[in-house]
C-alpha cells in the first residue's frame, strides 16, 4: 500500500481544524457519517463533533482503531445509545486548548468546598474519614499492565453490548469529553471541560482510557488501579468529586465504594 493509499478519508479530515494534515489511517472505514451539532441546542460548531459508524464494532475493531491512533489523531469511543441516540446532535464541542487552564486538583478543591458549604454537618458522614477537609489528589498507582492492552480487554467487554464506534479529532482520549461535546454529567458541573482535565491527570496517574460515552454515562480502563483500601479510599474522593452519584446512589459512603476500586481495571460512571 503506497503512502497516498494511507490518507484519512475527506470525511475525517473535516473533524481536524488543519484538515487532518499529516494524518493517515491504515485501516478500512465501515459505513457512517459526521455529526454535527444540533443547531438548535448549540450555536458554536465550526466542524463535525465526530464522525460514527452505522452498525455497532466488535472489540478488535475497536482496538485497531485504538491503535493508530498516534497516526491518525483519532481516538475510538464505543458511543451507548440506550438512553439517546447520538445522531441527535444534542453536543457542545469545545476547543480542547481550554482543558489545560484547568486542573484535577482544582476542580476536586472546588466541588468540596462547594458542597461542604452548603450541607448540614451530619451530611458530613458521607466523605468519612475526610470530612470537610479535601485530601487533595491520590498518589499515582502502580502500572500491572500496558495501558492500551487494559483498554482493548474492556473494549471487547463493553462492544458486546451493542454498540457504534465514534471517532473524535484529540490527542488523547480524555479530550473526547470536550471536543465531541458530551453533556452526561451536565447536572453535576455545567461545563464539560475540567472533567476532561481530571480524566487527563487519571491517563497520567492510573493508566486511565476513555473506552465508552453515553448519554449520561463514562467507562475507562485502568491498568494501574489502587492496590489496597488506604489508597483506593484516596481515589474514592476523587470520584466522588467527579461523580458523586456513583457514591450516593451506590454504597452510600466512600469505604463502602472503595472496596469496589482495589485492583479494579474499569471505572464506569453515571450521573442522574
Amino acid at each position: 500500500m503506497g503512502v497516498n493509499d494511507l490518507r484519512l478519508p475527506q470525511e475525517l479530515r473535516e473533524l481536524f481544524a488543519d484538515g487532518g494534515m499529516g494524518r493517515r489511517l491504515a485501516l478500512a472505514m465501515p459505513g457512517g457519517e459526521l455529526v454535527w451539532p444540533d443547531p438548535g441546542f448549540t450555536q458554536q460548531a465550526v466542524r463535525p463533533a465526530f464522525w460514527m459508524s452505522d452498525e455497532p464494532v466488535t472489540g478488535p475493531e475497536w482496538a485497531a482503531f485504538r491503535a493508530e491512533h498516534a497516526r491518525s489523531g483519532l481516538w475510538p469511543v464505543l458511543l451507548d445509545e440506550s438512553a439517546q441516540p447520538w445522531a441527535a446532535g444534542q453536543v457542545v464541542p469545545d476547543d480542547a486548548t481550554q482543558i489545560e487552564h484547568f486542573t484535577a486538583e482544582g476542580f476536586m478543591a472546588e466541588v468540596w468546598q462547594e458542597w461542604v458549604a452548603q450541607v448540614p454537618p451530619d451530611a458530613l458522614a458521607e466523605l468519612e474519614p475526610f470530612g470537610a477537609l479535601c485530601p487533595g489528589l491520590a498518589p499515582p498507582g502502580a502500572l500491572v499492565a500496558e495501558p492500551g492492552a487494559v483498554a482493548d480487554w474492556y473494549a471487547g467487554q463493553l462492544a458486546a453490548r451493542g454498540m457504534p464506534l465514534g471517532l473524535a479529532a484529540v490527542d488523547r482520549g480524555a479530550d473526547t469529553l470536550a471536543v465531541m461535546g458530551w453533556q452526561g454529567a451536565l447536572h453535576h458541573n455545567e461545563w464539560m471541560v475540567p472533567l476532561a482535565a481530571v480524566v487527563r491527570s487519571w491517563e497520567d496517574r492510573f493508566g486511565a482510557r476513555v473506552v465508552s460515552l453515553g448519554f449520561n454515562t463514562l467507562d475507562v480502563s485502568v491498568a494501574a488501579p489502587p492496590a489496597d483500601l488506604e489508597h483506593a479510599l484516596h481515589v474514592a474522593a476523587e470520584h466522588w468529586a467527579f461523580c458523586p452519584d456513583n457514591v450516593v446512589q451506590g454504597p452510600g459512603d466512600l469505604f463502602g465504594y472503595a472496596e469496589q476500586l482495589v485492583g479494579a481495571h474499569a471505572w464506569s460512571f453515571w450521573w442522574d
